[in-house]
């Protein structure tokens, strides 16, 4: 969607470069229309504007201002005067829609975008927000009740055929036992699963997200070949596989941990194994604008900022692999235009040979 083309109060000529900096207007509107629950409100009924502040507990006059705002970018329309209803493409902002945003827009408008607010901290810093706080100051995080839910419902909980483009991108004919460590939901696994009958498989998280992964498993056909197994990576990686998964795992990393992990992995790895990381792959150069690379680099921004990690070139794999025990054996790109594998490639390693 384009970027809005009116400034805030016009006080500006309005360049590319100044719409950018405004671009967070429409994130905050998106943000509040989430927070106060206004298209939970709205259902599918037209309603007036006093009717939703009741609903909402918002002053009247604020939220019909923020509800023409909503209607200026399609997520509502205003059918008469002071009375709105939600638009198809303001459907998916409900908690009960069938493909509900709202924790996405929560984790990205609100949980993270706090952390965003001291980019410019991290990068003087080098280090992630949470270690630049002032402790007097909460972040987010810690505020929100049900951020560790928020988190949950974005990671891996998309359709399992969304992730089929990753599961057509490597042979796993040969496979026995795949491990999605760090694997969430169990979008990925279930992916892979439902392509290749012949395969067994183990989802490998954090207790909370294997308690919110079963019930999951319990209604989906190729679950019946996946075991789920708690576990923290950080202290070990579950013996049993040959290929072992890492997907959106390892960038979220500095390099000393995500290399503590890599030895992990490579631990329980039979020399004749694999490990896959499935992760976005830098360019070894940026020569020009590119708008998807550049969903790349705010990635990488965004770890910086977040968690400490980083997103990293096939060079930089290398690095991280090889003192692990693994050495890079090839790059697979991941084809389809869907949001959830655009541009990600999958890096294959094997163990390396140990000295005698």
């Amino acid at each position: 969607m384009a970027q809005p083309n009116s400034g805030i109060g016009n006080v500006t000529t309005n360049t590319a470069l100044v719409e950018m900096a405004m671009a967070y207007s429409r994130s905050r509107v998106l943000c509040a229309a989430a927070r106060l629950g206004v298209a939970d409100a709205l259902g599918d009924e037209v309603r007036s504007a006093r009717f939703l502040a009741e609903t909402c507990q918002a002053d009247a006059n604020a939220l019909y201002r923020l509800l023409r705002a909503l209607a200026s970018i399609g997520v509502t329309e205003e059918t008469a005067p002071e009375h709105f209803r939600l638009t198809p493409f303001g459907q998916p902002l409900r908690k009960d829609a069938p493909q509900s945003v709202w924790p996405d827009v929560i984790f990205w408008a609100d949980l993270l975008a706090d952390e965003w607010s001291l980019l410019t901290d991290s990068i003087r810093a080098g280090k992630p927000a949470y270690q630049l706080r002032d402790p007097q100051i909460p972040s987010r995080w810690s505020q929100v009740p049900d951020a560790s839910s928020i988190f949950r419902a974005v990671m891996g909980t998309a359709p399992a055929e969304d992730y089929a483009p990753i599961a057509k991108a490597w042979n796993f004919s040969s496979a026995k036992v795949l491990a999605d460590l760090g694997g969430g939901g169990g979008s990925l696994i279930l992916a892979v699963l439902a392509l290749n009958p012949h395969l067994r498989g183990m989802l490998v998280d954090l207790e909370p997200s294997i308690d919110a992964a079963k019930s999951r498993f319990a209604e989906e056909d190729p679950s019946s070949r996946c075991e789920l197994i708690v576990a923290d990576l950080t202290q070990s990686v579950p013996a049993g596989a040959d290929v072992y998964m890492l997907k959106h795992v390892l960038h979220g990393r500095q390099d000393e941990a995500a290399i503590a992990i890599l030895k992990n992995c490579r631990a329980v790895t039979p020399q004749d194994g694999t490990l896959l990381i499935v992760e976005f792959i830098l360019p070894p150069l940026v020569s020009h604008a590119d708008p998807q690379l550049e969903g790349h680099l705010m990635s990488d921004l965004n770890m910086l900022a977040v968690t400490g990690g980083k997103e990293r070139s096939e060079r930089e794999w290398k690095a991280v692999l090889e003192p692990a025990g693994f050495i890079l054996t090839g790059v697979y790109p991941v084809g389809g235009d869907n949001r959830m594998v655009r541009n990600v490639g999958i890096v294959e390693a094997k163990p390396a040979r140990q000295r005698r």
